[in-house]
């Protein structure tokens, strides 16, 4: 498993993996009407314009055969307003991938991003049905806040959770 930043010929890679890790993860959470209308070119549009974006740090996990597995990314959101802080925006992988370590791989390449970038804390959101939540746990991430948000016409609870210190935080993750 090779974990590289993303380049502009990834778009497309990255929104299979969008869609498709949607699909399954929000399986239960999601109304599969919202789920059914999620689109590749919709997606490779959205990751396109993400790559190009300066702020927005992104990573992929590509297999033995050079196709993206997973992906992730940082970047500080406008609603940020804590100082030497970012956010982690997504981690997602196909479904088979996951379990494999794969996801632990691409947070500790955004937090030694984070670290380089002299920034000392990290914010990430997940919806409370998500069980990725508990891989954020295990990784230190404390409940910072919950609000209601709506997603394909049904209100959810989403969680925001933070990291006080990304030093603390790369050493869990090099063990």
């Amino acid at each position: 498993m090779r974990i590289r930043k993303a380049v502009m010929s990834d778009a497309n890679g990255i929104a299979k993996v969008h869609v498709d890790s949607w699909k399954t993860t929000y399986k239960d959470i999601l109304p599969d009407r919202f789920l059914n209308n999620l689109s590749y070119e919709q997606r490779t549009k959205l990751w396109t314009q993400n790559i190009l974006r300066k702020e927005n740090y992104i990573v992929v996990a590509e297999n033995a055969d050079g196709e993206i597995v997973g992906f992730a990314d940082c970047w500080k959101r406008e609603t940020n307003s804590v100082p030497y802080s970012s956010d982690i925006t997504s981690i997602y992988l196909l479904d088979q991938y996951q379990g494999k370590g794969i996801g632990k791989r691409l947070l500790k390449q955004l937090f030694i991003h984070l670290k380089l970038s002299g920034l000392k804390k990290a914010f990430v959101d997940v919806l409370e049905e998500n069980n990725t939540r508990n891989f954020y746990e295990h990784y230190g991430a404390k409940l910072f806040k919950t609000k209601q948000i709506k997603i394909g016409g049904i209100v959810l609870n989403e969680l925001t959770y933070e990291w006080h210190d990304v030093d603390w935080v790369l050493s869990i993750l090099e063990n």
